[in-house]
């Protein structure tokens, strides 16, 4: 999962007229494959590393990686924020790193990748409920995509109550998905920075400092053996801070003043396939048929959900 804020960054430089050119379709062609794979490196990072010990080095380590790109490009007074924007990234950094992340990092030592990301992918459709109880009133035509969003995920948590995956895993992925929307939700109501690399340190930096804090309470460092931990697992968490995180967002944030926002917005339902793919090519992860059939209706209705919203 990324640590992104659908927003305009309103601090960062001018940039030409939205197109969609080259440079649009290679940025977006990194945001499909980047952020659709970050579930099969989370799942190859936790086969021998603590799941939330090494969650928190992955947004640690970006978070530092980050905030030297911002000081870089922008100058060190890029990185200074108000107190009530420091305050805002922690409570923003907390629900999406260490609730949003975190939860599908742990439920991804029992659940397969391709079925996290499908889960995870009603995020839109979750934010469509928490506008909805918060007094706002979507399109018929959104409500639609949550309804049969909802039959969606009842397909996709079956393997859950059949047996075939752990239902604790399932609960905790739609969760964390819950948890991610909510961050949505709750960043665009909050004093953000206004440019979102600066922003995106400082969440990432809070919420990996709580989940390192989580994975001590946890006891994840008892009898902890790095020299146990496999190879793959040190390339996939280097592969998570440097390209899932700092390229990922790089290519996002970019792309959100680059390109039409409709276009952008293709990355929510396009993601959890790009997951499917790999799990099943990389991790030999089986595609039944919840998965297949629950997964093309929540990617279904999500598409009808963002390109309604979009619309407006």
């Amino acid at each position: 999962m990324s640590t992104s804020i659908p927003a305009e960054p309103a601090a960062a430089p001018a940039t030409p007229q939205r197109g969609t050119g080259g440079a649009v379709w290679t940025a977006l062609g990194l945001v499909y494959v980047v952020w659709g794979s970050t579930y099969l490196g989370i799942r190859i990072v936790v086969q021998t590393m603590p799941p939330f010990l090494s969650a928190g080095a992955r947004f640690l380590s970006a978070g530092l990686v980050l905030a030297g790109i911002v000081a870089w490009r922008y100058g060190p007074s890029a990185l200074r924020v108000t107190r009530a924007q420091l305050g805002s990234t922690l409570v923003v950094g907390l629900l999406l790193v260490l609730g949003g992340n975190g939860l599908v990092v742990l439920a991804e030592t029992s659940v397969p990748s391709g079925l996290a990301a499908l889960l995870v992918a009603a995020v839109p459709m979750w934010v469509v409920v928490l506008r909805s109880v918060t007094g706002d009133r979507p399109p018929l035509r959104t409500l639609a995509g949550v309804l049969v969003g909802l039959t969606g995920m009842a397909v996709l948590t079956s393997p859950g109550l059949s047996g075939e995956v752990r239902l604790s895993g399932v609960l905790l992925v739609v969760a964390g998905s819950v948890t991610w929307a909510l961050g949505s939700f709750t960043a665009g109501r909050l004093p953000l920075p206004g440019n979102p690399f600066t922003g995106s340190v400082y969440q990432m930096l809070w919420g990996g400092a709580a989940q390192v804090a989580v994975g001590l309470l946890r006891g994840e460092q008892r009898g902890l053996d790095p020299g146990a931990f496999s190879t793959a697992s040190w390339l996939a968490l280097g592969y998570l801070v440097l390209i899932g995180s700092v390229v990922g967002f790089t290519a996002y944030a970019w792309l959100l003043q680059a390109a039409p926002l409709s276009l952008v917005a293709t990355y929510a339902y396009v993601n959890p396939v790009v997951a499917v793919a790999l799990g099943w090519l990389i991790l030999d992860e089986p595609l039944t048929l919840p998965i297949v059939l629950g997964g093309a209706i929540v990617v279904a209705a999500v598409g009808v959900i963002v390109s309604t919203e979009r619309r407006k």
